[in-house]
């Protein structure tokens, strides 16, 4: 991504002519999703209304299900490590220059609010930029925003096959040089309640409060 105003837009005004009938696919099929697990919760529920989260309730959806993968530090990880805990999930690289550290700033804010249950928040970074983003960069990458934090790697390989399971989109913008270029991608967080379902989506520019609300509320359910 290039320089753009962080909030509330995901994506610059140079790429977003070329990509946007992309991002309206993409955000179409997941909003669509969205709408089907509302309307089965609903029906499951006989109709009692709930209040509502502050991010896009995701419950019954059928993608976004599970990862394995190694973070910054070799580990290989999956959404049972962390049972017990909310998981929010986040795509982007490290060399992106604004959506990235304001999500993830977002995110150590929102564990910060949360107080004693902060330790009960995961944040989870899954590059979209393999080739750039070595173990080494992510370890000092995410060092700066909070130290458990994970960044995880897929290999330029396995990457497109899961983006497609989490209905992310990234495309590589080519730069002046080989290694210059930039990552255009989605740029909301998939939240997961303890038991590891997938449970909201919240887009860019959310807020560290409405995160840390909903993250309360998962933890209350689970008791």
């Amino acid at each position: 991504m290039k320089a753009r105003a962080p909030v509330p837009r995901p994506w610059d005004a140079e790429s977003c002519a070329e990509e946007g009938a992309g991002r309206r696919r993409w955000l179409g099929r997941l909003l669509g999703s969205a709408a089907l697990a509302l309307g089965g919760a609903w029906l499951a529920g006989c109709g009692e209304a709930k209040p509502a989260f502050n991010g896009i309730d995701l419950t019954g959806a059928d993608y976004a299900q599970g990862f394995e993968l190694p973070d910054q530090f070799g580990q290989r990880r999956t959404l049972a490590d962390f049972r017990g805990k909310v998981v929010v999930v986040f795509f982007g690289y490290t060399q992106c220059p604004d959506v990235c550290p304001t999500s993830l700033a977002e995110l150590a804010e929102a564990k910060r609010l949360l107080g004693a249950d902060g330790e009960l928040l995961q944040g989870i970074f899954i590059s979209v930029d393999p080739e750039r983003d070595t173990p080494d960069i992510m370890r000092a990458y995410m060092a700066s925003f909070d130290p458990t934090f994970l960044a995880l790697r897929a290999t330029p390989e396995e990457l497109p096959a899961l983006a497609k399971a989490f209905k992310v989109y990234y495309k590589k913008v080519e730069g002046s040089t080989p290694t210059s270029y930039t990552m255009d991608h989605s740029a909301g967080s998939y939240v997961y309640d303890t038991q590891g379902r997938l449970r909201l989506y919240h887009r860019y520019g959310s807020g560290a409060q409405a995160l840390a609300s909903d993250v309360k509320r998962l933890l209350d359910e689970a008791g």
